[in-house]
Formats: C-alpha cells, structure tokens, sequence
C-alpha cells in the first residue's frame, strides 16, 4: 500500500546538529578549576612520560595543584625538602610541560602544604569560604562548587605516598637554635676543632674542599653536637650550600624505610645532591645494609667534591662496628679530638650560661667564687656545668634564697665525681711493652714467633682487653690482623702465670701503673 504523500509545505525535520567540540575556553568558562585540574592531568602524564615512573612516584605523587593566576601557576608539597629538591631540579621541566598545555604560563610557584592556606582555584568571595557547618570549603582539592555543579563526583582522597616516609628523614634531625658558633667557648682543648668546623662553615660552593671528610671525636658532653649543629645553622642561614644535618640514627630511619617502600633509589639520589652532609653521633650506626649505603654516600660527596662532615664519641679506628673500608675512608680526612675541659674553660662556660640566663632572669646573679668553685670541682663535661647552673637557678628563683657557697655544695653535691682514670689507648700499650721488652712495635705485630717476642706481644694483647673496651676480634685486628682465638689462648695463659709467678705479677702491675699515669 502506498502512503500519501506529506502534505504540500511541510518542511521535514532537521537532524539534530552534532555538539560544538569542548574547547579550553568554554570548560574555563563554565569551571575554570575543572579545566586547570584536566590540564594538569595531561601535565603529569606528560611528566610521568618524560621522568619515568620511579622518579615520578617519588617527587610528584604528592604535588597539588592551588591555581592559575594570569602566567602564574601555583603548586603546594607537603615537605620542605619536597619543594628544594623540585625548584633545584625540575621546575624548568614542570613549566616546560605546562607551557606545552598553556603557552601564557611563564612562572611556576611552589609552596609547603603545613605552611601556607590552601585557597580555592575558583577564588570564592570571603563569605563563600566556610560551609554552614563550619568546616572549611576550601580545604579539599576541588574548589567549593564544583561538588554542586557536578552531582555525580566522588573526590578522590589521595592515599599516603610512601615515598613521604621514606624522605622524612631528609628533612634533617632538629637544630637546637642557641648551638650556634657565637655560643661556642674555646679553649685549648677544642680550638683545632673549631677553627676546622669554622673553615668548613664559611666555605662556598665552588671553593675546593680543604678537609674531607671532617671527623670530630670526644667523649659525651664536650661540645661535638653543638660545632655540627652551628655548622649546619652557618650554611642554612647563608642559603648557598644545601646543608643536611643528620643523627646517625635519622639516617638509619630513613635508609630502612626507603627499601620497606621501594624508594631506595630516590633516597640515594636526595642524599648525594646534598653540598654540606653532617652526619652526629656515627659510633651508632648499626646495620651491614646501612653501613654499606653510608659507605657509598660517603664515596659519592666525597669524590663529586661535596663537603662530610662527622662526629663520634671514638676515633674512627676504634669504630669496631664498621666496615674497614669506612674507617679507612673517615680516617683519611682530618680527624679532630676535643679534649676535656680544664678549669678555664669550664669558667668560661659557666660564666657564658650566667649572661644566657640574666635574658630571661634579670635578677639571677652567681658570685665569682661560687663560679669558681663549681668550675673547679665538676670536671665531668659540659652538661654538668648545665644541670649544676640549673640547680642554682631554681632553688633562686623558687625558694628566693641568693645563691651563697653554702647553696652551691649542697646542691651540686652529687655532681662532684671522682677524677675519672686515664683512657688507655691500644697503641700506648703496644709503646709501652716494647720500650719495657727491648723490642719493637713492629715485632708486636709480626709474625715472628721467637721467645722474645711473644711472650711481650702476650702481655701486650693481655693488657688490652683488660685496660680497654676493645673486644676480643678488634685487639686481633690491630695486633696484625689476628684471630680473636689467639687473643683469647694470649690471655689466658698470662691470667694463668700471673697467679703462680710473682716476678711476672710485679712487672705487669708496673706496667698498668706506667700506662695510666
């Protein structure tokens, strides 16, 4: 059956006409914030493409995006060290990709998350800052109306990057802000010490490096920490040397947490990018895996001409626990022992920590001979000085009672110690026995076997694992490079013929009377 024909006129249907393509200046029109969210979508693929994937996931996973002001484009990080390590190393690449994208862009702000307001992209008015409930609109990634505007979107809360945990320890162990050199006393005992740290402070980065590493030992409470700390506070005030100050067990923390999260390779690069690396308290560093990185970072800076500086409670051959090839290393720069305070140094201190205290106790006041007196009785370290000070001030400021030298003896009694008994080396013992024995240090630590020979080199290995800490395969090691079984047979056949051979007893209790004087 035919149909009729439409009637005259009719005009047929327009097919429906297909949509304009979206262009970037329709989205800004309609969502200005969701067109620069889309843009730096494809700005990070682009990254991602250009740096790889580990380099990627390691300094951008957690760089968001605040707005695009004019030829501004603002980003925020959650790190201080973050945002260095992208200004120093990828920011010309990040503007690069985002010109690409948008060629009227023509500066790149970087900002700490914890340090600055995350604004909204959309630029709300003041009133449209807070929700009705009070929480803040702005604080999530999209700007306030975006939610409004597009019903079905499901923000995305980004999961912690590991990588975060793994460089937390680049953000350098905590400076205590009065450990500065203008704090510093000096005296005879450090001043090597502190014009080598000085040297090192003040160096600039194409200066050649003049002692590397630098390696400062003493024992607890003679001033290592402070000459790090005000090293690290020189180079971070001048702002041309990249200055990371580090506990050995900071550097511990973030070498293991690092490989728990796969981003060793990451951490390494950070840490060698480092100009000046300050490493406190290595007599702590425990760990075959972090000894290994330590020693490669060490080889790194040092080779690429990079400043080390180090500090240890030993000198670096009394490190047992670490690598020889370390010890080698640290023992090939200059190595720097500060020694005990004498009695015009400890005054020094004390009469610097009394000036530090009038700032914030006007009426706090120590009279001379008091001063005296504890400079001279408490000979320990630094910090007992500290804690007898801090007694003095509390029974002043709380009792009320002036600071008498009655007031002083009872409240520092229990800080007044023996004098400590001299630290016997393994090398004055080696001295010793052979001037006492006629022999040489060099016979010590040979092979020969000759009666007149080892019967000393006994004595001697005897003498150091009772004189000294040292255990049983370091004496081996410095004896020639014995095993620990022939320090041990040494050792007992001495405790042996002191007990039946009086002459034997007589000139080894001598020779521990020579060696502690």
């Amino acid at each position: 059956m035919l149909k009729s024909p439409e009637p005259h006129g009719t005009i047929p249907p327009r097919p429906p006409r297909p949509a304009d393509p979206p262009n970037d200046h329709a989205i800004a029109t309609r969502d200005p914030a969701g067109a620069d969210q889309e843009r730096w979508s494809r700005v990070k693929k682009r990254l991602r493409t250009e740096v790889g994937e580990d380099i990627f996931s390691s300094w951008f996973a957690r760089m968001d995006l605040e707005g695009v002001d004019s030829d501004l484009v603002r980003f925020s990080v959650p790190t201080r060290f973050l945002k260095s390590w992208i200004q120093a190393h990828y920011v010309e690449r990040v503007l690069a990709c985002w010109q690409a994208e948008q060629s009227s862009v023509r500066r790149i702000e970087l900002d700490v998350r914890s340090a600055v307001l995350r604004t909204s992209l959309a630029k709300p008015k003041p009133e449209q800052d807070r929700s009705p409930d009070g929480a803040s609109a702005t604080s999530g990634h999209q700007p306030p109306d975006f939610a409004a505007l597009n019903p079905g979107y499901k923000p995305k809360v980004p999961a912690p990057a590991p990588v975060a945990v793994a460089h937390e320890a680049l953000g350098g162990s905590p400076l205590d802000p009065r450990l500065t050199f203008d704090t510093f006393a000096v005296g005879r005992s450090n001043t090597l010490a502190h014009a080598a740290a000085k040297q090192v402070a003040a160096a600039r980065r194409r200066d050649p490096v003049m002692f590397n590493p630098l390696y400062v030992h003493a024992g607890v409470g003679l001033g290592k920490t402070h000459l790090l700390q005000a090293i690290a506070w020189t180079g971070n005030s001048v702002g041309e040397r990249k200055v990371l100050y580090l506990t050995a067990e900071k550097f511990m923390y973030g070498f293991v947490s690092a490989l728990k999260t796969q981003t060793a390779l990451a951490f390494k690069e950070a840490l060698r990018g480092i100009d000046v690396l300050v490493i406190d308290d290595l007599q702590f560093l425990q760990g075959k895996a972090t000894q290994g990185e330590f020693c490669h970072t060490l080889n790194a800076l040092i080779d690429a001409g990079r400043q080390v500086v180090i500090a240890a409670d030993r000198p670096p051959a009394d490190l047992e626990s670490l690598d020889d090839r370390v010890r080698s290393r640290l023992a090939g720069g200059l190595v720097v022992e500060m020694g005990s305070l004498d009695e015009e140094l400890r005054l020094k201190i004390l009469e610097a920590r009394v000036a530090a205290a009038r700032l914030h106790h006007p009426g706090f006041d120590v009279p001379a001979p008091v001063l005296a007196f504890i400079a001279k009785t408490i000979t320990h370290n630094g910090r007992d000085l500290d804690g007898a000070l801090n007694r003095l001030l509390a029974h002043n400021k709380l009792n009320g009672h002036a600071v008498t030298m009655e007031m002083a003896e009872r409240a520092v009694r229990d800080l007044v110690r023996p004098q400590e008994p001299k630290r016997v080396k393994i090398e004055d013992i080696q001295r010793t026995v052979a001037r006492q024995y006629n022999v040489s240090r060099a016979d010590l630590l040979s092979s020969r076997r000759t009666a007149n020979v080892v019967r000393p080199r006994q004595i001697a290995m005897y003498l150091a694992k009772t004189l000294t800490l040292r255990s049983l395969p370091e004496i081996g090691r410095r004896f020639g490079g014995r095993d620990h079984t022939t320090v041990l047979h040494a050792v007992r056949k001495i405790e042996g013929l002191v007990d039946t051979d009086s002459t034997l007893a007589e000139e080894i209790e001598l020779l521990k009377r020579l060696l502690q004087e």
